[in-house]
């Protein structure tokens, strides 16, 4: 019997249990220790350029700190990308605040420069100018940062990269994450280096890392005793996470080239298959880590649609997934405004994610083959 192939599995490099074991000798077991400092000093080492970066205990928390550093209350407005996980969103609504949704572009699926200045410009005649621009690099692909970031100066708008699936992609030779005032990482159990759960805020000063230590550790007072003068979350990750982490960050390179190589793998795949897309880089601009490898299917050509080959593929237990079903039209979601057309919405009907892991063997390939020629006839001569 077949084992089940995942969309994206974890991958562990083998120094984990090093860094985890020091944590355990010490009894550093808290949300504090070498390991927090460690990594985050191996983060910043990476970027390679001066930045500070603060551990924290999801993606999710960090987003949700970088909006209130941007000062982002209730009844505020915050522009969002809508092809993204529902995690891009949500801490918008821990802020009390309205997201406003943004349509993608064809050619990196990401937030579309020309809706987001619509958008602006119509919530500004409206007396409601955004307090923040959240843009995603879905996938690993980054997003038209230089158009972004000029709409975003133009109107005084900050700026949140939500990094969480593009570590190690990088735009125009500059890292993702490292572009807007705040910078968003996770470290899920299915992203490109994981630390089973975690996340890091990205950030381009000493006193807005400072403050989201201070607010993630409970915002208490320099005092003896326990006091608090602002609300505080209990958003700092653990000395034990962080040393799983640490072993992550050794392997990061290498888990960046075996995801170019699965998205390699598929270009080859369905180069000869008319009515199927790989998605990828529009330009020598754009350097994906290429997170999870996804494909569009066009129904009208083939004469099969997205679904069709995902249970097929379910038939010999492997794992794919449709795209994210953009944000304007979650239910949750259902009174936001959204500005663009329907270009995210077509690439939901049509998209699919393929198995894309670090640790996936020929033998996964080779079934992965097998059932692609099976499903489109293709002729194996």
């Amino acid at each position: 019997m077949n084992s089940k192939i995942w969309l994206s599995s974890p991958h562990m490099g083998g120094n984990e249990q090093k860094y985890v074991k020091e944590a355990f000798d010490a009894n550093w077991v808290a949300p504090l220790g070498p390991n927090v400092d460690g990594f985050e000093k191996d983060l910043e080492s990476y970027f390679n350029i001066e930045v500070k970066v603060a551990a924290l205990s999801a993606g999710t928390a960090a987003l949700h700190l970088a909006l209130i550093e941007c000062d982002v209350k209730h009844g505020d407005e915050v522009i969002c990308q809508s092809m993204t996980f529902s995690a891009s969103a949500n801490p918008i609504t821990y802020c009390g605040a309205t997201p406003v949704f943004i349509d993608s572009e064809k050619n990196t699926w990401n937030m579309c420069p020309k809706a987001l200045k619509e958008a602006i410009e119509d919530r500004i005649s409206k007396r409601k100018k955004p307090k923040a621009i959240i843009v995603v690099h879905l996938y690993g692909m980054p997003a038209k940062m230089d158009e972004i970031l000029e709409i975003a100066e133009k109107y005084e708008i900050p700026v949140i990269e939500d990094a969480a699936e593009a570590l190690g992609s990088k735009y125009k030779n500059k890292a993702c994450g490292t572009f807007g005032r705040f910078g968003i990482l996770s470290f899920n159990g299915n992203k490109i280096i994981t630390t089973s759960g975690g996340g890091a805020l990205v950030c381009h000063t000493q006193e807005d890392k400072d403050k989201a230590v201070f607010l993630s550790t409970q915002a208490r007072d320099n005092a003896p005793h326990y006091q608090h003068s602002f609300i505080g979350y209990n958003y700092r990750m653990s000395n034990i996470v962080a040393g799983i982490g640490r072993g992550q960050m050794e392997v990061l390179e290498d888990r960046v080239e075996a995801r170019r190589k699965m998205h390699d793998f598929y270009i080859n795949l369905f180069k000869n298959i008319k009515g199927v897309e790989v998605f990828t880089e529009p330009s020598e601009d754009f350097f994906s880590n290429h997170w999870l490898s996804a494909i569009t299917v066009n129904p009208e050509i083939i004469g099969k649609n997205r679904e069709d080959l995902r249970l097929t593929f379910l038939e010999d237990d492997i794992e794919s997934r449709p795209l994210w079903k953009p944000m304007h039209l979650q239910p949750v979601f259902t009174d936001a405004p959204y500005y663009g057309t329907n270009i995210a919405e077509q690439l939901f009907n049509n998209g699919l994610c393929l198995p894309s892991g670090s640790n996936l063997s020929d033998e996964d390939r080779l079934r992965i083959t097998n059932v692609i020629h099976s499903f489109f006839a293709v002729d194996k001569k």
